[in-house]
């Protein structure tokens, strides 16, 4: 819906879209180790953290679906910059004997919160066109994730060091 009513997309160019999440995801993978390795795991963490709110901002605000496919290849990149190191500091962490569950349950609350998500902003979205217009209420998924995404980032960036992941990775 934002697509086709606020960015005006076609059918090709909705498809161009879905191609900036391949690439930002090709990206990353190629170069989330050597990311990592040059930052550090927490300054990654924290800069993967602190895209998501900037990049639904970014979405939030423009008309553009240029601008929504070079935002989406970021978000994509930085997706995998953070999976990168998250999984690759719960594999040498969690005991070999516990890992399947506790990966079934990341993989639970990670892809099971995605319909949901999906749920809460439709239903945003219908609520908001009492009080706004059509083109805003489909805005405001977006800028309602930028307030969230900020809260995120503020209480976990703190946390996000790479003595901190180092620290957790020597305990184990």
């Amino acid at each position: 819906m934002f697509a086709q009513e606020v960015l005006h997309t076609s059918v090709f160019i909705f498809a161009v879209l879905g191609t900036a999440g391949a690439i930002g995801g090709t990206l990353g993978g190629l170069l989330a180790p050597k990311v990592s390795a040059k930052l550090g795991s927490g300054p990654s963490l924290w800069l993967a953290l602190a895209a998501a709110p900037l990049g639904s901002l970014f979405i939030g605000l423009t008309s553009s679906w240029q601008v929504v496919w070079a935002v989406t290849v970021v978000e994509s990149f930085v997706a995998i910059l953070w999976n990168t190191i998250t999984v690759s500091l719960r594999q040498s962490i969690i005991p070999s004997h516990l890992l399947g569950r506790v990966n079934s349950v990341y993989r639970f609350f990670a892809w099971g919160s995605i319909p949901i998500g999906m749920f809460i902003g439709g239903g945003l979205v219908t609520l908001m066109e009492h009080f706004v217009s059509r083109e805003s209420a489909l805005r405001s998924p977006y800028l309602i994730s930028v307030a969230l995404g900020l809260l995120l980032w503020l209480l976990a960036a703190p946390r996000l060091t790479t003595a901190k992941i180092e620290a957790a990775r020597a305990s184990a």
